[in-house]
């Protein structure tokens, strides 16, 4: 690939820009707005130069709804050899396409699993891509020079490519993405109108469950609006479980002994069935989870104590598998959690203590 053309520079356009130019592909930048295709160019992501002639692939990366017409225009007007979009939906795009009259044969439906709760072409990053899947979903129709393409693409941007129906995409995307974004957003709006006293109290299990509901609301009603009955039948299915908690916890207050028993056993089965569901959440490099060992010190608040610490950490010939900072509420100071090898673990905590890090038990 010599030349791309790339269409929104939002997050995700601007980041694949960034991506192609930093590996020496020519990319022009387009936007409905031209102040965004700009700042993307500035960044370094190719130039807002109309192209010459046709590019090699053009990638289209505007919300859902308007992907069919972006493609089926860019179509119109020859503007590169093979079409791909990066929206979150599969189905629904490919379905208008057909419906415009459009063939499918020089396009692919693409979707890169990578995102951020930031928006707009400044959030953009060369790297948001490398290791994350990206999932291509070609047809019987889709031109062989297409797909190789969308491949070099992938692998241009370092991601991973993984190979999916469309609709099969769209009702995963709606159990591991679109659900938790309505979910997160659910529980944060608990905060609205909370106590201050309660919100003070925030640990890092409330930051982590309402992360993304930090996220783009116009963006997501985007998202949602083009994958609402799949999104639909999962929530429907977590209402379910809902409900049943709900009798379970109202049953822990009853007097009767049969009644709290009954409600223990709601509230344990709920309880074990997540459990169930976590260990299957793909582990450090998409390998199988793995039980790590949690090494917590307390650390200030202040320029290089991360440093000083990972550096520790590495003289005593320990890997970090993972980490997590949970910060203290009114004070300069928080708790580093360092996940290791479980055998690692009294090495590390040996030689950290000895550098006069304070371990917390």
């Amino acid at each position: 690939m010599r030349t791309a053309l790339v269409i929104g520079t939002g997050l995700i356009g601007t980041s694949v820009a960034l991506a192609l130019a930093g590996r020496g592909v020519r990319v022009y930048l387009s936007d409905h707005d031209p102040d965004r295709a700009r700042t993307a160019a500035a960044l370094g992501g190719g130039t807002v130069d109309e192209p010459e002639g046709p590019v090699d692939l053009a990638v289209v990366a505007v919300p859902p709804a308007h992907v069919a017409r972006t493609i089926a225009d860019a179509m119109r007007r020859g503007v590169a050899r093979g079409f791909l979009d990066v929206a979150s939906v599969k189905g629904g795009p490919r379905r208008e396409l057909e419906a415009l009259g459009c063939s499918l044969t020089r396009y692919l439906g693409t979707h890169p699993m990578a995102g951020a709760e930031r928006s707009g072409p400044l959030a953009g990053t060369a790297d948001l891509f490398e290791g994350r899947p990206w999932v291509l979903t070609p047809t019987s129709t889709t031109d062989t020079e297409v797909l190789n393409l969308a491949l070099e693409l992938v692998a241009l941007c370092r991601a991973v490519p993984v190979v999916m129906d469309a609709d099969a995409h769209d009702r995963a995307v709606a159990l591991v993405s679109h659900t938790p974004q309505l979910l997160s957003s659910m529980v944060a709006a608990r905060l609205e109108a909370a106590d201050e006293t309660a919100v003070r109290l925030c640990g890092q299990g409330i930051r982590d469950v309402t992360r993304i509901a930090a996220s783009d609301p116009a963006l997501w009603v985007d998202i949602l609006s083009a994958n609402p009955g799949p999104v639909a039948d999962i929530l429907a299915a977590v209402a379910t479980d809902l409900d049943e908690t709900v009798r379970a916890l109202r049953a822990l207050q009853s007097a009767d002994d049969a009644k709290r028993r009954d409600g223990t056993q709601g509230i344990e089965d709920v309880l074990r069935r997540g459990n169930a569901g976590r260990e299957r959440v793909p582990g450090k490099h998409g390998a199988a989870p793995a039980a790590y060992e949690t090494v917590s010190v307390l650390i200030g608040d202040q320029p290089g104590e991360l440093a000083r610490i990972f550096a520790d950490a590495g003289r005593a010939g320990v890997n970090i598998e993972d980490v997590r900072i949970e910060h203290a509420t009114g004070q300069q100071a928080g708790v580093i959690q360092l996940f290791v090898e479980p055998l690692a673990a009294p090495g590390l905590t040996a030689a950290l203590r000895e550098k006069g890090w304070s371990i917390r038990q």
